[in-house]
């Protein structure tokens, strides 16, 4: 158990010991039932030194916790709330606290997908009353970009479920490019979010490579308990380095991607950088830039290359440089002709 849980155990032991006014309280004493409390959560000793309750009571009277405990002395020995009716689970929140729960509220909601998150619905509905009851109700002013209406997002729990519990899914899909249905077993990794889509990374066989399934095209999800879980020791942050998006292309190597940004779209692109390896190489005197990036080429990236039209040129490599340029004048071509 964490240092800070164990902490927030015992200030709630003192406090529940100290609303008992029917009792006089040492330090001994509290000692005693924090031990005892540590214990129930624990299932083992876990000895209290009198310096730790004496530090306890410290920051519980202090501001640094927010709770500004009345906790006085009295005979030189008992501890008591100067305030009978004081309780730190009592306290009432500020504005600033507010705003802070009324924000994660919201975010927490758009993960509603996920049974991990139905386990603390219960508690975001009681905040949600707290908050309605403390103060009047207001919009939230974080608002996550989230399609309701996207395919494949009930098969989320069961994926999720499948990955922490290493099961072998058996998969029916049907991808844009085929024209039927495919049946075949997945050994899921991760759940991946990309662009406002969620993907299944993993493998169908131990001697295939790892490859992404979106969940919009996912048709229906069964299990395989008889086939032995993949254990592939997979690691998203090595396997996605050098891409962007979710497509690696395997057999390919990271290669220097070097382009020309506007003026007007260079402050965004050296705020938001396409990908984490973007290095500025020049500012042009007209305000354009010219910066690298040091990626795997893949259908992502040519995605959000061409979202930028004229505003940006890809300099280097030349295959790159000549597929952006075919792509364009193709595009360039159906507007040429009036509409039917």
């Amino acid at each position: 158990m964490s240092q800070n849980k164990n902490a927030l155990i015992r200030y709630k032991t003192i406090d529940k010991c100290l609303q008992n006014k029917y009792r006089q309280w040492t330090l001994e004493d509290l000692i005693e039932c924090c031990s005892e409390a540590l214990f129930e959560y624990e299932g083992r000793d876990n000895p209290i030194s009198k310096r730790t309750i004496q530090m306890d009571i410290q920051l519980m009277r202090s501001e640094k916790l927010g709770y500004n405990a009345p906790i006085v002395v009295y005979d030189k020995k008992y501890y008591r709330y100067e305030d009978e009716d004081f309780s730190i689970t009592d306290i009432p929140l500020t504005e600033t606290d507010m705003n802070v729960l009324t924000e994660t509220v919201s975010m927490l909601k758009q993960f509603k997908d996920f049974s991990l998150f139905n386990d603390v619905s219960d508690i975001l509905q009681r905040l949600e009353d707290k908050i309605y009851a403390e103060k009047s109700h207001t919009q939230p002013v974080i608002h996550l970009d989230k399609n309701e209406h996207l395919k494949g997002l009930h098969f989320l729990e069961e994926i999720y479920q499948a990955i922490v519990k290493k099961v072998v899914l058996v998969i029916t899909y049907k991808s844009f490019k085929s024209a039927e249905e495919k049946v075949f077993d997945f050994h899921p990794f991760i759940l991946k979010e990309f662009n406002n889509r969620w993907f299944l990374i993993g493998k169908r066989k131990e001697n295939q490579p790892i490859t992404n399934l979106a969940l919009d095209r996912i048709i229906s999800i069964d299990y395989n308990l008889n086939l032995p879980y993949l254990e592939q020791n997979f690691n998203p942050e090595v396997y996605y380095k050098n891409v962007v998006g979710v497509t690696v292309n395997t057999g390919l190597q990271p290669r220097r991607i070097e382009l020309w940004i506007d003026a007007n779209n260079a402050p965004y692109v050296i705020t938001k950088p396409l990908h984490s390896s973007q290095r500025l190489i020049k500012e042009n005197e007209d305000g354009s830039i010219i910066i690298h990036l040091f990626v795997i080429q893949n259908y992502e990236l040519e995605r959000i290359l061409l979202g930028f039209g004229d505003s940006l040129e890809v300099l280097r490599p030349e295959y790159l440089r000549n597929r952006m340029k075919s792509i364009l004048q193709k595009g360039l071509m159906r507007y040429e002709n009036d509409p039917d």
